[in-house]
């Protein structure tokens, strides 16, 4: 579990094309302190296995799956990406609750500066806009961020200049292709509504036989 709060500006050191699967090595000095193998890291908001770790870098393998529902496929040797460990339990929660399983990809559509902000609006597809609200939280290439507005295909942030500074965020173009994952709490809402009243009438039945 993480928080979406990006710990370190790593890079990608070297790909390795597996077939149907790659091996990332990766750089990131302050993640990898006590990082070892069987570890998670976030890599762009996406939770990856650490294979091993030496002199500041960790190599992890990154299946099919993850190369087709995340933007790490479009990464190559250079590219800059936003580093974070689990949260370690007793610690404070900086963000919000981050699973490190992306939902899809957006878009990075306008970028809208201003004096010491910016606002960003990413297009998002149809099927994750549900899940978006005004003032919620989402999570974009492993960063917390709060939903300025809404739309059915669209949303906007507002990114500090902290962020601008230490994440991908301020160097993301136009066009690139961001990593997404919604709120993890509305899924379950929506999945246990649309079960209905018979499953919950269920879950009382069961209460009552465990009393």
């Amino acid at each position: 579990m993480f928080t979406g709060i990006v710990e370190e500006l790593g890079e990608v050191v070297a790909i390795e094309n597996l077939g149907d699967s790659s091996r990332f090595r990766l750089r990131g000095p302050v993640v990898t302190e006590d990082a070892k193998h069987g570890d998670s890291i976030a890599v762009n908001g996406v939770c990856l296995t650490v294979v091993d770790t030496a002199d500041g870098e960790f190599t992890a393998d990154v299946m099919a799956e993850t190369l087709n529902r995340s933007s790490l496929g479009a990464l190559a040797p250079g590219s800059r990406v936003n580093l974070e460990r689990p949260m370690a339990l007793g610690g404070r929660l900086g963000g919000h609750l981050v699973q490190g399983h992306v939902d899809g990809t957006g878009t990075l559509v306008e970028r809208t500066p201003a004096e010491h902000w910016e606002l960003v609006k990413v297009a998002l597809p149809a099927a994750l806009s549900r899940y978006v609200v005004e003032k919620g939280s989402i999570t974009v290439d492993g960063v917390s961020l709060t939903v300025v507005d809404a739309g059915d295909d669209y949303f906007t942030i507002s990114l500090i200049p902290t962020t601008l500074a230490l994440t991908t965020l301020g160097i993301k173009k136009v066009g690139d292709p961001v990593n997404l994952e919604v709120d993890v709490l509305a899924k379950y809402v929506e999945r246990l509504l649309s079960r209905g009243s018979d499953d919950l009438r269920d879950l009382d039945d069961i209460k009552e036989m465990d009393r």
